[in-house]
């Protein structure tokens, strides 16, 4: 079952769902609206083989930084983050889209899953347009969908990018950027 904006408000209310920080206007009809945060990622262009068993020194893939805004370039991969950090209960998962305003832009985003019990900020790899497209910090950007599940997860998520913050690059690293 899809969450309405009346369902998101009383498990706010209850301290079941926390989203921080917290403004009314990201609640929306069937899912909250997140807002981008100043941390950024590129991918960098490069002919190194990306190896997930020896992956070597991150910032031979990445080039991080702050920024109030960014240019994605054409078919640019960049890895933002949410403003907001979000905790799930172990019944909630969520579907995160690209806002249609965005995705009307040319602006793609791969099909991400919050999983029952994270918490943190998302994560978000964005794919740039056939035009550059400008991106400000804090903008609406993404839509989150929250599910309640049947019953509750067994295992809620309790993996290595619980209570992230900022951009977190792929757990294959072993040293962290974010």
């Amino acid at each position: 079952m899809i969450l309405s904006d009346r369902d998101i408000r009383g498990l706010i209310a209850l301290g079941e769902l926390v989203i921080e920080p917290f403004d009314d206007e990201i609640i929306r009809e069937n899912g909250v609206d997140l807002r981008l945060g100043r941390q950024f990622c590129r991918f960098k262009r490069t002919g190194r083989v990306l190896d997930p068993r020896d992956p070597g020194d991150p910032w031979e893939f990445y080039e991080c930084g702050e920024a109030d805004e960014i240019i994605v370039q054409p078919l640019e991969h960049v890895l933002l983050h949410t403003m907001e950090y979000i905790k799930l209960p172990p019944y909630l998962a969520g579907l995160v889209n690209l806002r249609s305003t965005w995705a009307r832009t040319g602006l793609y985003i791969p099909a991400t899953v919050v999983d029952a019990g994270f918490e943190g900020q998302l994560t978000i790899e964005v794919v740039g347009s056939s035009f550059p497209v400008k991106l400000y910090a804090g903008d609406r950007f993404l839509h989150l969908v929250l599910v309640r599940l049947n019953t509750p997860a067994e295992n809620p998520y309790a993996g290595k990018y619980k209570g992230q913050r900022g951009v977190r690059l792929p757990k294959i690293f072993p040293v962290q950027g974010g």
